[in-house]
């Protein structure tokens, strides 16, 4: 076990699936996966290793913003040996070119966060994605025939801030949604060598504020759990 996750040696899969929510990994655990079973609660940060059409996957959450999932993913990957985290959570769209229950596979995160300098000395506002997932996601979307927008999103520590508007950094790199956790994952992959995708669904558009309810959140998530098992399989 590590510092932050008390399941055993071999108790997490190779492959991770990593929302933000605790209570989102055990939904998808519980409605999407076979013989599973709970194999962290520490901090009540649930993971759980069950099968996905005959794969062993492990979905867990990461916690809130870059300072969390960069010790939950890190300990995954040195701890638990595991070779690919993808990310599933939502994001809000910065443009109305994007709309509510859009599909978006992150190719670039861009942040004001140091995580990255201070953690790993890499240096730079911008990272891509990590490895071979993000490639197998695009191939699996299409044989599913669930349409994802391949974009640059912005990775932010700051939820609430004092002026409106779209940050510097989403602009200079032409984000189209901001989320929080997605630059410290890739920053974490990229040093150690692993894979790491981010699959994000849109849930609300900051400019006209048009969002997604609480009762629509399970019929809005479902396409973007089902591309992460899909891709996972292949792995």
């Amino acid at each position: 076990m590590s510092v932050h996750i008390s399941a055993n040696k071999g108790d997490i899969a190779k492959v991770v699936l990593q929302p933000g929510d605790p209570l989102r990994a055990q939904y998808i655990a519980e409605n999407f996966l076979e013989n599973v079973r709970l194999v962290s609660k520490t901090r009540n940060i649930f993971y759980f290793t069950g099968e996905y059409k005959g794969k062993t996957v492990s979905v867990g959450a990461s916690g809130m913003g870059c300072p969390s999932i960069g010790i939950y993913s890190y300990e995954l990957y040195t701890e638990y040996d595991v070779d690919t985290i993808i990310r599933i959570g939502t994001c809000g769209a910065y443009s109305t070119d994007l709309k509510l229950y859009d599909v978006l596979n992150v190719e670039n995160a861009a942040s004001e966060s140091t995580y990255a300098k201070y953690a790993w000395e890499i240096e730079g506002d911008i990272l891509p994605h990590q490895g071979k997932i993000f490639d197998l996601i695009n191939d699996t979307a299409q044989s599913l025939d669930i349409v994802t927008k391949k974009t640059n999103i912005h990775t932010s520590d700051i939820f609430y801030r004092k002026t409106p508007g779209t940050p510097a950094v989403a602009e200079k790199y032409n984000c189209s949604a901001v989320e929080m956790e997605a630059f410290a994952l890739f920053a974490n992959a990229q040093y150690l060598g692993k894979n790491a995708a981010t699959i994000l669904t849109v849930s609300d558009i900051i400019p006209t504020r048009e969002e997604i309810s609480a009762d629509q959140r399970e019929r809005a998530l479902k396409p973007m759990i089902e591309l992460a098992l899909e891709t996972a399989i292949k792995l």
